[in-house]
């Protein structure tokens, strides 16, 4: 077998755009299956939904009051109080069964089904009636005139049967589960989620917590893609780490194969004499692309293995041992095909902005680069870019830092003050 110091070195590097069209061409949205509501944030809704229930289902009252009939009080003020006289009372779950009469007032609460002639809701504040009282008065002193239809909710205002609540496509928030649950559906069809196994390869590598030896560092690379993968909505399954042999590489990768969806590995994807995670992916499958004209980032190798026990495909991930290497490299790679996979029309997912730089950048020549920034302002003053620290790769504090990534394109080698950036915001 070629090493991977042997073969690939000269290769031209693919364009982001590129590249990340090769990998999303791989992908197809995962099979559906029904969930419960519970089990549904975060899900891709695979079938729109219309509501089954009218909502409200009845006329109602928006506040905390007395349902009366309008002519009845009518003229009334300060200077002017009508008295009516207090004929039951309608609440959520125990509606009044009686009728409203000239002359006369229900004591209502907010959301319970206004009575059978009554046409509006006076509110508590604009009466004599105590605000809490458990017992119900005799009568009712009003001090405002409410015309028709005064704090009433109609019946179907908000849905009503077969109105179209979510559509395919649509990623579940806790206020579309809200609706959904609204219009009587207890179970939803969405895309399955995708299942990623994360592998941290590199002999100075020790667990998190883990007493360190001198020449060890702690994994955070799996600490970080764990978080990355199920912030895209992943079920996530940690494989600790491999040494820089590629038989270890190769037992880790191959005993995922049945259960994951995607497969991500950090380290092990450069040119060193140990990096072995490009021979362990030609091992168990294929390597289709290396090397991307990205920074940070560039050795990253994509690819992808037969399923063990089943038809399909497994995708491969290489990213950067580097941990902002790793973050970027996830964040505009494997993020959107997670997000294809899930069922997402829109892979990318990230809102972008244009800002102001509030001091120099440059960066490697030929490749098109993520700075970490601190983005300030908003779309009416303006947005502006500040460096949240080093750029290196490695300096993962200025990563937690930052709060979007400022894009400079293949073609600058450097911007001054005062430049435009195209920005992507993180959170």
């Amino acid at each position: 077998m070629t090493s991977a110091t042997q073969r690939g070195t000269h290769t031209p590097l693919l364009s982001l755009d590129d590249a990340r069209a090769q990998m999303l061409a791989r992908v197809a949205p995962l099979p559906v299956e029904s969930v419960a509501l519970e089990a549904a944030l975060g899900r891709v809704l695979a079938e729109s939904i219309d509501s089954l229930l009218t909502l409200p289902p009845w006329d109602n009252s928006a506040m905390d009051g007395f349902a009366l009939r309008s002519d009845d009080v009518e003229g009334a003020g300060d200077d002017h109080p009508i008295e009516l006289r207090v004929i039951g009372e309608s609440a959520a779950g125990r509606s009044f069964s009686g009728k409203v009469t000239p002359g006369t007032a229900v004591r209502i609460l907010t959301g319970a089904p206004m009575p059978a002639g009554a046409d509006a809701v006076v509110p508590i504040e604009d009466t004599d009636a105590p605000m809490g009282a458990a017992a119900l008065p005799e009568t009712v002193t009003i001090t405002a005139s409410r015309p028709p239809g005064s704090h009433i909710r109609r019946v179907g205002s908000d849905l009503r049967t077969g109105y179209p609540l979510l559509a395919a496509g649509t990623e579940l928030a806790p206020a579309a589960l809200a609706v959904a649950a609204a219009g009587g559906h207890a179970q939803l069809t969405v895309h399955r989620a995708p299942r990623v196994a994360i592998l941290a390869t590199g002999d100075e590598l020790a667990p998190v917590g883990q007493p360190l030896a001198a020449d060890q560092i702690p994994d955070s690379n799996t600490v970080g893609l764990t978080a990355q993968a199920r912030d895209s909505g992943a079920e996530v399954r940690p494989l600790g780490i491999a040494s820089d042999v590629l038989e270890a590489v190769v037992a880790r990768l191959q005993g995922a194969l049945e259960w994951a969806d995607v497969i991500v590995v950090s380290g092990g994807v450069s040119v060193g004499a140990h990096d072995v995670v490009k021979d362990a992916f030609a091992q168990i499958g294929s390597v289709d692309l290396w090397r991307v004209a990205v920074q940070p980032g560039k050795p990253l190798a994509f690819g992808s293995a037969d399923r063990t026990g089943a038809d399909g495909e497994v995708v491969l991930f290489g990213l950067p041992g580097n941990p902002v290497s790793s973050f970027v490299t996830f964040e505009l790679f494997v993020r959107p095909v997670l997000r294809r996979l899930s069922g997402h029309a829109d892979v990318i997912g990230r809102d972008h902005v244009t800002a102001v730089l509030t001091e120099p950048v440059s960066k490697s020549p030929g490749r098109r680069a993520f700075l970490r920034v601190r983005l300030a302002g908003n779309d009416d003053s303006g947005w502006t870019a500040a460096l949240a620290g080093g750029q290196d790769s490695h300096v993962l504090s200025a990563l937690a830092a930052a709060n979007a990534l400022a894009i400079v394109s293949e073609d600058d080698d450097s911007l001054p003050v005062g430049a435009n950036v195209d920005v992507i915001r993180l959170r």
